[in-house]
């Protein structure tokens, strides 16, 4: 796999595996946070229940509580009559109106639901029969007490938080957030804000590429622009390296004369840039480094091609460092082409399409692009295709497996 410039390209799997076995991925810190405060952040511990969840028997319905054996036979034509209690126990011929969450009084076994029973005064008509057990959440049956009720790794959700509630805890253990230097290189950029000149470009890039450490839960950290010098973008790498746990740059790392990022790593220090292109396309002039055991994810400065270099390398690089059990998959479905396209051959293809629903199927429609610099591409497109080195293009009404970055519409 050749392309003029570059001697010889990497594979995607080749280059995350020299990555990864260069990068020194120590624990990250732990801290503990409020648990209104824990949304997304990943748990540092298991957390054990100290309790039965429930914590007692109790009623799953608004209903009466009943001994079932009691109920055996009952129809509307011939109901079963117990006689209304309020106390905590109840006889063979007592029943106690309970309302969903209540204790299961002494001497019941089941719950009959309101609608299926007559109240006349201290009387109550039951309809149906019911089975020992009916309608009732038993002690423990969500959670037993020394049970893991969410495992070390795990990012937590809404419905972690609300479990973790219910067992009486207000606070967890989590793993700090890992912090990530981003730099973006280039003469002709222009910070938001200010006026452009002649040939300058709003950037970018830092802004998706912070937003997308966000989004997996990390902490970007602004080191602004750098012009396309070797010594200002070595001054920016050694001091984001001091501050941050890992740093993503953009721009400046292809083969032209102004593109001096891989230099610029290499002069900071050892073993410095580990792969410099990668057979796939975009972002096939991605380079990879480690610098004082610290990785460096160098992207294209391309739009498009920084956001898939990110979405290839950077996302399981922060899933590792976020103390993640394992890295998130996309939400993937399948796809029927709507018109063939042609790839190059010998790289991995991340092909941009529009996914929306068409009678009982869905469709993927190939995003038009001319190069890797219309961002607008992957805003009309909700998901990417991924097309193997060893296949020139897809065919039409080819099912695909789409990866999912953003709804599909009707």
């Amino acid at each position: 796999m050749r392309l003029k410039g570059f001697q010889k390209l990497t594979s995607v799997d080749d280059a995350l595996q020299k990555f990864f076995s260069a990068v020194v991925f120590r624990k990250p810190r732990t801290v503990a946070v409020q648990l209104d405060s824990a949304l997304n952040r990943v748990l540092a511990e298991n957390v054990v229940a100290e309790v039965d969840l429930p914590r007692f028997n109790r009623s799953a319905v608004d209903g009466y509580a009943v001994s079932a054996s009691r109920t055996v036979g009952a129809t509307q034509f011939k109901p079963k009559v117990f006689r209304l209690t309020d106390n905590s126990r109840i006889g063979a011929e007592g029943t106690k109106q309970v309302w969903t969450g209540n204790v299961i009084p002494e001497g019941a076994d089941a719950v009959v639901m309101l609608e299926d029973t007559k109240l006349a005064k201290e009387r109550v008509d039951v309809w149906t029969q019911v089975t020992p057990g009916e309608n009732v959440s038993k002690k423990g049956e969500d959670i037993r007490r020394g049970d893991v009720a969410a495992e070390m790794g795990t990012r937590l959700r809404p419905q972690h938080l609300g479990l973790i509630a219910a067992l009486g805890m207000n606070s967890v253990k989590v793993y700090d957030k890992p912090r990530i230097a981003v730099l973006a290189t280039g003469n002709e950029l222009v910070e938001l804000g200010n006026r452009l000149q002649g040939s300058q470009i709003f950037e970018t890039n830092k802004l998706v590429l912070s937003a997308l450490c966000r989004d997996l839960g990390a902490e970007p950290l602004d080191m602004g622009i750098a012009r396309d010098d070797v010594d200002e973008i070595f001054e920016k790498l050694r001091v984001g390296l001091e501050k941050a746990d890992a740093m993503i740059t953009s721009g400046g790392t292809s083969v032209g004369g102004s593109d001096l990022v891989p230099d610029a790593v290499n002069k900071v220090a050892k073993p410095g840039v580990i792969v410099h292109g990668v057979a796939m396309r975009p972002a096939m002039p991605t380079a990879l480094a480690v610098v004082k055991d610290k990785p460096i994810l160098i992207l294209p400065g391309n739009p498009v091609a920084a956001m898939i270099g990110f979405e290839v390398f950077a996302r399981p690089l922060i899933s590792r460092m976020l103390g993640l059990k394992r890295t998130e998959p996309r939400l993937t479905v399948e796809a029927k082409m709507t018109r063939g396209i042609a790839t190059v051959l010998g790289r991995r293809n991340f092909v941009r399409v529009r996914v929306f629903p068409r009678g009982d199927e869905l469709l993927a429609e190939p995003v038009s692009a001319r190069g890797s610099g219309m961002i607008s591409t992957m805003t009309k497109a909700n998901g990417f295709v991924i097309v193997p080195e060893n296949r020139e293009g897809l065919e039409e009404k080819e099912q695909v497996l789409v990866q999912l970055f953003d709804n599909v519409e009707g």
